[in-house]
């Protein structure tokens, strides 16, 4: 076989696996990849060159700072205000999630706003009870209309306005894309509203993450701690400076207060046999009236002006939070007193409850058993580090709560900024996008944001993997001269029957190969195609090329046709078969504007 029977072979071949879908897609598209080297298609080095490719490091960063968001509360904070937006219907919250990928895609490339979005729209489901399935592929697919609004949506839309210039013609303008780019996003998202419940999968694969948004409040009620907390700041002229926290007695305060435990202003962790200072906190629980008298006649203060004693918030917030672990068999808790009140050996955690079969444990019986549940609360960081101990079993992921529960906490400021730093960066073209997303996931590491292992597993490996196992499948379509000889085939066939024509016939290819190779590599080889056949008609290129940027972007039938498509494929549990239900009559809309509206607006 020569090169181009051999590629057109792992083509068809790669595309019926893809369709099987019972083989992992990571195996079929390294299959393809090692499948097109042992054919002699491509060599070693370009077989396995797309794991080192730009756009790979690219989106590979692209997670990274998206699991910044997540992990500071950005996207907690982003998804209270989308839910609040779209209160309880479902369509409006498609309306919203869909102009939001458009509007962020025209600025900063699909790959980096579906990342932005990914986990808000997942957090924006989960409250909402609906499945991410019905939201994510949407989502992509709004990305790919948004990218044709601005010049910096995408790649191959300064492709084709260098074309025009190389040709000495004025290039496309910046907002120039809009004229068609608008409609085309309004058309997109009319589509997605009225057949998007029947088109897409009601339930994909994956398993929706459990709502942490009132575990708090859940835990408050399950142990009974109905009484109001309230952290009390030590004033300087407080009398409390100076004593042991074993000596401070308020029980003779009017009203039911009880001291919970004393923490150092600076560390948070508790006091145990040393000395109050300014500034250090006092945790007690009880009515506010009474707490209001303490702090008058011990020159206390709250700790900010929202302490109002609500238990939820006071013990889950920005600075502390909750955690319920369980006494496994062999623990080497067992047997240990415990009681609320009482600080863990380093003094960062404190016990709030213990229960034993859903009951408060016994004073007579302080002693552990195994299955007992204990409530603990400290610093986020305290958290994560105590509870990492095999002698506990974490209910939930403190991680997890604080990812959910907590909106805009610790970094918050410096992931908006990173994230504000790299829209600054696509949108300017300062640095290639890849050198701008590495920095800014430099940046979130340096900064402390992430961990070095956090950043590993915020990677979607599975999608990094697909997208540089696909390059060599691109790089063997244009070495081979299998691309060449459709396209050259194409204007033989459609150039006598006029420019319409001609535009009809130029999508279905460019769309086509789209499928298969991404649409920067699909537009750089039909654009000298296309300016060859406007010269032969003797019309405008500019309405030929604004079509073939719209048909660059109808990459709706398959996972792999764009990084978009395989980011959301994961999240939403879809399979390869999933993408085309819907993915055809948008690109059929793309035709329409591709093929019939473009030339009212760029006459040939």
């Amino acid at each position: 076989m020569n090169a181009i029977e051999s590629t057109t072979l792992v083509v068809a071949v790669t595309i019926a696996f893809f369709a099987w879908n019972r083989l992992p897609v990571v195996v079929v598209a390294i299959g393809a990849a090692l499948s097109l080297w042992a054919l002699g298609v491509v060599t070693l080095e370009q077989a396995l060159a797309g794991f080192g490719d730009r756009a790979v490091m690219f989106v590979a960063s692209l997670f990274i700072v998206s699991a910044a968001l997540d992990k500071t509360g950005v996207t907690a904070w982003a998804g209270q205000i989308l839910i609040a937006k779209a209160g309880e219907s479902k369509n409006r919250l498609l309306v919203i999630i869909m102009a939001a990928a458009g509007a962020l895609t025209a600025l900063i490339s699909g790959g980096g706003a579906v990342a932005a979005l990914m986990p808000v729209v997942v957090l924006a489901a989960i409250r909402l009870r609906q499945s991410p399935t019905l939201l994510l592929m949407p989502l992509a697919f709004s990305a790919h209309a948004g990218a044709n609004i601005l010049l910096t949506g995408a790649p191959k839309n300064i492709l084709v306005s260098e074309a025009l210039e190389d040709s000495g013609l004025p290039g496309f303008g910046f907002a120039e894309f809009a004229l068609v780019g608008l409609p085309l996003l309004a058309g997109t998202m009319l589509i997605i509203l009225l057949l998007g419940k029947r088109l897409l999968p009601a339930q994909g694969n994956a398993r929706l993450p459990a709502d942490f948004s009132r575990h708090a409040q859940t835990l408050v009620e399950h142990y009974g701690l109905t009484d109001g907390f309230f952290h009390l700041r030590v004033r300087a002229s407080s009398e409390l400076i100076g004593t042991l926290p074993a000596a401070i007695d308020i029980s003779q305060q009017e009203g039911a207060i009880e001291l919970v435990t004393v923490q150092a202003g600076t560390t948070g962790i508790a006091r145990g046999d040393q000395p109050i200072r300014e500034g250090d906190y006092l945790l007690v629980k009880g009515e506010a009236g009474a707490v209001a008298r303490l702090c008058a006649a011990s020159h206390l203060a709250p700790r900010d002006a929202a302490d109002d004693g609500d238990a939820a918030g006071a013990l889950l917030n920005r600075s502390t939070g909750l955690a319920e672990v369980v006494i496994p068999p062999r623990s080497a808790f067992i047997g240990k007193a415990v009681h609320p009140g009482m600080t863990t050996e380093g003094g960062d955690l404190i016990v709030l409850a213990v229960q034993r079969g859903g009951a408060d444990l016994d004073p007579a019986d302080l002693a552990l058993r195994a299955g007992d549940t204990v409530l603990l609360k400290g610093s986020w960081k305290a958290l994560d580090l105590r509870l990492a101990d095999a002698d506990v079993l974490v209910v939930n992921s403190p991680d997890l709560v604080r990812r959910q529960a907590v909106p805009m906490g610790a970094g918050a400021g410096v992931a908006l900024a990173a994230l504000g730093a790299l829209v600054l960066l696509l949108a300017t073209g300062f640095v290639p996008p890849a050198v701008a997303a590495l920095i800014c996931a430099l940046v979130l590491i340096g900064a402390g944001i992430l961990s070095v292992e956090e950043a590993y597993r915020a990677i979607h490996w599975t999608t990094i993997i697909l997208i540089g196992a696909m390059m060599p499948l691109s790089i063997a379509m244009v070495q081979s001269g299998a691309a060449d000889l459709v396209a050259r085939q194409l204007v033989a066939l459609t150039g006598s029957g006029g420019p319409t024509v001609f535009l009809a016939g130029l999508f279905l290819l460019t769309a086509c190969l789209g499928q298969i190779m991404s649409n920067t590599a699909t537009t750089m080889l039909v654009i000298p195609i296309a300016m060859a056949a406007a010269a032969s008609m003797g019309v405008s290129p500019r309405p030929i090329l604004m079509s073939l940027c719209i048909a660059g972007s109808a990459s709706f039938m398959t996972p792999i046709a764009t990084s978009t498509n395989l980011m959301v494929m994961g999240p939403g549990g879809y399979a390869f078969g999933d993408y085309w239900k819907l993915g055809l009559p948008l690109m059929i809309w793309f035709f329409v504007m591709a093929v019939f509206y473009v030339p009212l607006i760029w006459r040939f």
